[in-house]
């Protein structure tokens, strides 16, 4: 289970373990940057990296949830993601998913 919030409703948290980050690093390529520069020029929405950037979320959150379990974790509360690049030269775009991992036990 992963949340956004510092606690789950129904849950109280029995251990803290600690932080949790996954990273993924994606680059853009020469086709990917020369879409992309094209579709601004347009306006809207750059769907070139639509996709990627979704497997790149989907990936960094896989990788902070298999910390979590490494740790003993059955949960991650105060989930974060961010995006940012390496700079325009380097076309690499980091998405970081942070959390804390956490085991969880039904409220009675």
């Amino acid at each position: 289970m992963i949340v956004t919030t510092p606690s789950i409703p129904g849950y109280k948290i029995k251990k803290v373990l600690g932080v949790v980050t996954g990273l993924t690093p994606r680059t853009r390529g020469v086709l990917g940057k020369f879409v992309a520069s094209f579709q601004s020029m347009l306006g809207g929405e750059v769907t070139a990296f639509t996709t990627e950037l979704e497997k790149a979320r989907i990936e960094a959150m896989d990788r902070i949830k298999d910390k979590a379990i490494a740790q003993g974790a059955n949960a991650i509360t105060g989930l974060d993601l961010e995006t940012s690049d390496l700079g325009l030269q380097a076309g690499v775009t980091v998405i970081s998913a942070t959390g804390t991992a956490v085991i969880v036990e039904p409220e009675r």
